[in-house]
């Protein structure tokens, strides 16, 4: 058995990371903002913000064989502190990062591929607003040139929905369920009809960072964490209504043109090669959930079916 500490973990994705390693064997603490009781005697809660106090204090009673940070820091400075005090105290930690990283060049995506960060030469207002992939971008940049031990693994998320949030293009949250109560269309962008979503059930990438942990030969690797089932906004749309009965309508987008949500993410291609992760992992494809089942078992858990 190792020990675990999952930081910002009581939401969608730390919730089936725990799970997975409770699985596993491993014994999981989570320092969380909900109201969680454990059940689990290798699972415990810390309601707490995860602050640098917060953390020296928790250090001097536990040590942790690995480290999962859900925090995403729009300065990526402000990660730093938080590096240096982490790398000392654990032997891996795991940085989550993000797909949206990625530029919209190749196709597949690939580990390697181009980022927005190095291809992006013409919007000033990107590198001027934008706190989220491009944050997420300097931060890693940060990891493979800090001094410090290189005890980390990034990994690069696709939108992962859960019964917090159930993603499809720019909608999110409950949005499709509260169109079906009140029987009206939900609208999703035409441009983006055909495209492959970066979308994954929860649980799908929760094992997967799950099975990065504790890995020796994952330290100083990247890895894009999805079952890479490929679907098209179209076909999860046609998932959305065989299971919940919402019925959506394709129409031109409207978005202003500071959304970078849209303009650099879900109006691109996002077909991901996820070799690398599955052989990192141990995983088959085989070992995940599809998109229809993840939908059916967090639309259980809503109530919503």
């Amino acid at each position: 058995m190792k020990k675990a500490l999952l930081i910002a973990g009581g939401g969608t994705l730390g919730t089936y990371t725990a799970e997975e390693l409770l699985r596993l064997g491993h014994s999981v603490d989570i320092i969380c903002l909900e109201d969680k009781v454990s059940d689990n005697k290798d699972l415990r809660y810390y309601k707490a913000n995860a602050t640098l106090e917060f953390l020296r204090e928790l250090f001097k009673e536990n040590r942790y064989d690995g480290i999962v940070n859900f925090i995403h820091y729009k300065n990526h400075l402000d990660y730093i502190p938080y590096h240096e005090l982490l790398t000392e105290n654990t032997d891996h930690l795991i940085f989550l990062s993000s797909y949206r990283v990625y530029a919209d060049l190749e196709h597949p995506v690939r580990e390697t591929s181009p980022q927005l960060i190095d291809v992006i030469k013409d919007d000033p207002e990107f590198f001027e607003k934008e706190d989220y992939a491009l944050s997420k971008s300097k931060a890693e940049r940060f990891l493979r040139d800090n001094p410090y031990p290189k005890k980390w693994t990034i990994v690069r998320p696709v939108i992962s929905f859960s019964d917090r949030r159930l993603d499809i293009n720019m909608v999110s949250r409950h949005e499709v369920i509260e169109a079906v109560k009140e029987g009206r269309k939900v609208r999703l962008p035409i441009e983006a009809k055909h495209l492959t979503a970066g979308l994954d059930w929860a649980g799908n990438s929760g094992k997967i960072i799950a099975n990065l942990l504790f890995k020796k030969e994952c330290i100083g690797e990247a890895y894009t964490v999805s079952s890479a089932q490929n679907l098209t906004t179209a076909e999860i749309a046609d998932i959305y209504t065989e299971v919940l009965g919402v019925e959506f309508e394709w129409v031109p987008a409207d978005f202003k043109s500071d959304n970078f949500n849209w303009r650099y993410d879900r109006i691109y291609d996002r077909t991901i090669d996820n070799s690398k992760v599955l052989a990192a992992a141990g995983l088959e494809p085989s070992d995940f959930k599809s998109i229809k089942e993840g939908l059916i078992t967090e639309l259980k858990k809503l109530g919503a079916i």
